[in-house]
């Protein structure tokens, strides 16, 4: 699968492991903005990773910062994007049964770089269940095309 990766400073060396075993696991994973422990601002990495969902070139993405709010929210203003922050192996697993969430936000001061692994790990490997789900999922894109209405 074809990840896209983000994380501001608090979440650089959680991604870096994170990268390293995605990649190892066969994932191809893809950092659109470079990785840092300097002062980052986690809108960048947000957008940068959205856009690549958004587009197709990747599959998923995951994002990391302190809390992972900030990356959700910024994430989610990307349209197409389906962002959602979890904390645990269970919302990770409803966000994609429930919610076809195709970007994650993770928190890397709430959790360890392992519960971080996990957490992916379940999210990725978790399929959207469609059915009645897919009629909500439906309606969240037409706030989003409401809302953001396609430039011509």
């Amino acid at each position: 699968m074809i990840i896209a990766l983000g994380a501001d400073h608090r979440g650089c060396e959680v991604s870096q492991e994170l990268a390293a075993k995605l990649e190892k696991a066969g994932h191809d994973v893809r950092v659109p903005v470079e990785l840092t422990s300097e002062s980052a601002d986690y809108p960048d990495y947000a957008a940068a990773v959205g856009r690549l969902v958004a587009s197709g070139e990747a599959e998923r993405g995951v994002l990391v910062c302190g809390s992972g709010i900030g990356m959700s929210i910024a994430a989610n203003k990307v349209r197409g994007v389906r962002a959602a922050l979890v904390h645990d192996e269970l919302s990770a697993r409803m966000s994609r049964a429930h919610n076809n969430a195709n970007v994650v936000c993770v928190s890397a001061d709430l959790l360890s770089a392992a519960d971080v692994y996990k957490i992916v790990k379940v999210w990725l490997e978790e399929a959207f269940e469609g059915g009645r789900h897919q009629r909500r999922v439906d309606k969240i894109a037409a706030i989003e095309r409401e809302s953001c209405p396609t430039p011509s």
